[in-house]
């Protein structure tokens, strides 16, 4: 029995994405179908690198090809083409990034540019091309965290900034461009002046995403974004107790005012895990994360334990996703990073709707 390219559209279209709930063909992901006699060979491109549905994808692809009538033999190359939000990028500031992360907290102290640094990492350890913008103008962290404190970007025309590099990241912070020790005493216009600059005068390049730590709260700068570029949507960093998941409420309100989609809540310093005996202790409590999200009907991402590994990388410059890249910490940012890249791939789909999914 001869096999035709048809026939094996036909069995891709019975494969789903879990993410995005459509399936390969009508998502475009099935490319280059060769068929030689009584086998194939075949594309599977995915809409991030960091999918992460992946496993589950790969082994519905491989059964429906194995129910095919004469099929005897098969070969699925696999790649990753990250889409833009609604088929463009919708950002005529911004014309080669594809898609911007916004990563916010109601509160200061919650750990949120450890997350934003770990998250942009991670992505970049996953095959992503990624930026990383402090937008934390009161208080810089990504220079100290990336390593790059001691550095300083260069204009070679005078016009725009190139982005330092580290880790795999294109990085720029206020934190550059003054001195350490210096206080910034800013009002809204001169704290939108400097946010457009550092958005739109930086020669980012092709960015498949562009993780933008925020100041904590509801401010300015937040605002300034939303009338600016569109972002593919926001994260709320909290931590477990009810102080902090107070304020993730403000936060969810002000991304609604503005029009920009919540992806989800990240719930840092979840436990503590002894590093000696691996009891749990749950120092700021545990769960309120999770609780929050249920109540606001988006999407956990999952949860960081508390650990000094987490610290002692961010003060070393090195993220603990390559400082300790085995370690629970850091499998516990790279989930959460596949979980983002993922519902970023779903906002991505026009018409798509985003169900809640739960992290595993």
């Amino acid at each position: 029995m001869s096999v035709s390219e048809s026939d094996i559209l036909t069995a891709m279209s019975k494969v789903m994405d879990p993410e995005l709930h459509v399936d390969l063909v009508k998502a475009g992901m099935v490319k280059d179908v060769r068929v030689a006699g009584d086998s194939v060979k075949l594309k599977i491109e995915l809409t991030t690198p960091a999918c992460p549905m992946k496993g589950k994808i790969q082994a519905d692809a491989e059964a429906a090809l194995k129910a095919v009538p004469g099929l005897k033999s098969f070969d699925i190359e696999w790649g990753a083409q990250v889409r833009s939000v609604a088929g463009g990028s919708g950002n005529a500031m911004l014309p080669k990034v594809k898609n911007i992360i916004l990563v916010g907290a109601g509160k200061g102290g919650v750990g949120k540019s450890t997350v934003a640094v770990n998250l942009a990492t991670a992505l970049a350890q996953h095959g992503a091309k990624v930026g990383l913008l402090d937008a934390d103008f009161y208080g810089p962290s990504v220079p100290l965290m990336t390593g790059l404190s001691d550095k300083r970007p260069v204009s070679p025309d005078g016009k725009s900034l190139e982005p330092l590099t580290a880790h795999g990241l294109k990085v720029m912070s206020i934190g550059f461009l003054v001195e350490a020790d210096q206080a910034l005493i800013w009002r809204g216009p001169m704290l939108h002046g400097a946010l457009m600059q550092l958005v739109r005068d930086v020669n980012w390049g092709d960015l498949d995403y562009l993780v933008l730590d925020l100041p904590p709260g509801t401010g300015d700068v937040a605002l300034s974004l939303s009338q600016s570029v569109r972002a593919a949507g926001a994260v709320l960093v909290t931590t477990p107790q009810d102080v902090a998941l107070a304020d993730v409420v403000r936060a969810k309100q002000m991304f609604d005012k503005v029009h920009i989609p919540v992806l989800g809540i990240v719930e840092n310093m979840s436990q503590f895990v002894c590093p000696h005996c691996s009891h749990t202790t749950a120092i700021f409590n545990h769960g309120g994360g999770r609780k929050a999200a249920e109540m606001f009907g988006i999407p956990f991402l999952g949860e960081i334990p508390l650990d000094l590994k987490v610290r002692e990388s961010g003060d070393s410059g090195t993220p603990v996703v390559v400082a300790a890249k085995d370690s629970l910490e850091a499998k516990a940012f790279q989930e959460v990073a596949r979980n983002i890249a993922g519902r970023v791939s779903a906002q991505t789909m026009k018409g798509i709707p985003l169900p809640v999914v739960q992290a595993r």
